[in-house]
């Protein structure tokens, strides 16, 4: 469970990145937060692993204090959370495999790292999160020669490796095009409902959203203006987020709208 209660984030430049943000995210969730470009979407989800640092309030996973939290304190509690991000964050020149096995780094002695001796039980724990997205069959491609939709599907795995409790996805599909987002999005899907993994995943796209959400949190300016369901985030809705009416160019191709615990694939 995450619990944001009064949680405000203010940048050394004054700015507000969250404004007395107050909601709780159940465990087994699968919740998209959507918004325009510095509504506070990155700073809501990097605030729950402290890359953001709470100014006020109090941030909680699991009933374990993230505001505050530094050292051995702060490095286990990321151990417990997935990151995924829109660049990837891959080591290029390293092979698929090996960039999976960092997802490890929080459980494995230094030098076992350093000389790529990885125990067994690791291993084996890397291919099936590669099997899990779906290119078990690239383990030892180098992570260069694969497309951006391969190489987010890299990073899920990684994240899928620290056994997380939690998954958070800061705009994973923003460099990617529609048919591959929609497949990374059906990926992040199909882990939360098979694996229980509380999910949060920030996108621009609120058609998309609707697509697989459980629960849509919609921000603007700092702050939560919207937080239902998919069938709730309505035109009305889109105004109230996006300060504007929907357009067409506001819905990403792909499949069609399915109601939560329907497979987009099979529906």
């Amino acid at each position: 469970m995450i619990e944001f209660d009064d949680v405000t984030v203010t940048y050394p430049t004054g700015t507000k990145g969250l404004d007395g943000v107050t909601l709780t995210i159940p465990r087994g969730q699968f919740v998209v937060v959507v918004g325009l470009s510095g509504a506070g979407k990155s700073t809501l989800i990097r605030a729950v692993n402290g890359i953001v640092r709470v100014s006020g309030g109090h941030l909680t996973v699991d009933g374990e204090r993230v505001d505050g939290a530094r050292g051995r304190r702060l490095r286990l509690l990321r151990a417990r959370i997935g990151m995924i991000f829109q660049s990837f964050n891959l080591v290029e020149r390293s092979t698929v495999l090996a960039n999976v096995l960092t997802g490890r780094l929080h459980a494995t002695p230094w030098w076992r790292a350093l000389l790529g001796a990885w125990r067994p039980d690791d291993v084996e724990l890397a291919f099936r999160a590669l099997e899990r997205v779906g290119i078990v069959d690239k383990a030892y491609n180098r992570a260069s020669a694969l497309s951006g939709g391969q190489q987010q599907r890299v990073a899920i795995a990684r994240a899928l490796a620290q056994e997380p409790a939690v998954i958070l996805a800061d705009e994973p599909v923003a460099s990617l095009d529609p048919p591959t987002a929609n497949m990374v999005m059906r990926d992040l899907q199909r882990i939360n409902r098979d694996l229980g993994i509380t999910t949060v995943v920030n996108l621009h796209f609120l058609d998309l959203a609707t697509r697989y959400a459980d629960r849509i949190i919609g921000m603007r300016a700092g702050r939560v203006v919207f937080d239902g369901t998919a069938a709730e985030a309505d035109d009305a809705v889109f105004a109230q987020i996006y300060g504007r009416a929907l357009n067409a160019d506001d819905v990403l191709p792909g499949p069609a709208r399915t109601a939560p615990g329907t497979d987009p694939e099979t529906a």
